[in-house]
């Protein structure tokens, strides 16, 4: 439990997942702001408490109903993350972040090149859309995801395990095209065509004006070996799983993990943008502990 009523004086965050001043001086002016003209009284939790509690829940993996007491009632904030995904705010801040990240770095808002790859995540009991993955052998939900080539998170589609790679691709590729008219070449990796079925690749050439390149890997090499544009989207799923709640798929509605991804990846990108280090624990105390302990153990 998080808690900042501890005798001592407590500087930054209480939890390590909230929100610093700097982040929130980021995310603030995007988020919807509420008229009063049209009725209503004043909330009684403001969006930063809002915003600490969907995190924590994302950082540490807890079910809802175990948020601590300090940060706010668990209905509440399910409440608030439901209404915010209904209408689109995650969108949209996910779609600003991600173009400030953009030029912060350099590259244009809109990109021009994307990966394309799925994984399959292991589901509690329940849910819709749970099947089996044959060639993983997990039993649970695919997310499908298309990347740019820094990393970060321009369509998700999360289905049944069962749904092949091809076919979720046709879903995702659209969404792309839809939202995406910039993007003009994606990589994919060989579970995305073959020699007997190569369907996928014309479609996206044909009806999207979208080229399909597949980075293959070579039958000579043996082991492990990072591989040309396909590293990028690994390296995404890598983030998304170091959030307890995204290392296993616990929602039971694919749209509420497809928010969660989202929300995932807007806390990473405020975590750049603001400047702050990519670790969420506390390493430089750990770090000062261990320097004690050895001149502890020097002079002794």
């Amino acid at each position: 439990m998080c808690q900042c009523d501890n005798s001592e004086a407590v500087s930054g965050p209480c939890c390590p997942s909230s929100l610093t001043d700097e982040m929130w001086e980021i995310i603030q002016p995007l988020l919807p702001v509420r008229d009063l003209r049209k009725g209503g009284g004043v909330r009684k939790y403001g969006d930063r408490l809002v915003l600490d509690s969907i995190f924590y829940v994302l950082r540490s993996g807890c079910q809802w109903r175990m948020l601590p007491r300090d940060l706010m009632p668990w209905d509440a904030a399910h409440r608030w993350f439901t209404t915010w995904r209904r209408n689109g705010t995650w969108d949209r801040v996910h779609d600003e972040l991600r173009r400030r990240v953009r030029i912060g770095a350099g590259r244009d808002p809109e990109p021009s090149a994307a990966v394309i790859d799925a994984q399959s995540i292991k589901t509690s009991e329940g849910g819709e859309a749970r099947g089996f993955d044959a060639g993983k052998r997990t039993t649970g939900r695919k997310r499908h995801v298309i990347v740019d080539t820094m990393g970060l998170l321009l369509v998700v589609a999360v289905t049944s395990a069962s749904v092949q790679d091809r076919a979720g691709g046709r879903a995702v590729l659209a969404r792309l095209a839809a939202g995406f008219r910039t993007v003009s070449l994606v990589w994919a990796d060989g579970g995305y065509a073959n020699s007997v079925d190569s369907r996928l690749l014309s479609w996206a050439r044909d009806t999207l004006n979208i080229v399909v390149e597949i980075v293959k890997r070579t039958d000579d090499v043996k082991g492990f070996k990072v591989l040309p544009r396909r590293w990028v989207v690994e390296r995404s799923f890598g983030w998304l799983v170091r959030n307890r709640r995204l290392a296993r798929d616990y929602e039971r509605l694919t749209a509420t993990s497809e928010a969660m991804i989202k929300v995932a990846m807007i806390r990473l990108m405020l975590v750049r943008l603001a400047g702050q280090p990519s670790r969420w624990s506390h390493e430089s105390h750990r770090k000062t502990a261990r320097t004690k302990t050895v001149e502890d153990h020097i002079a002794v």
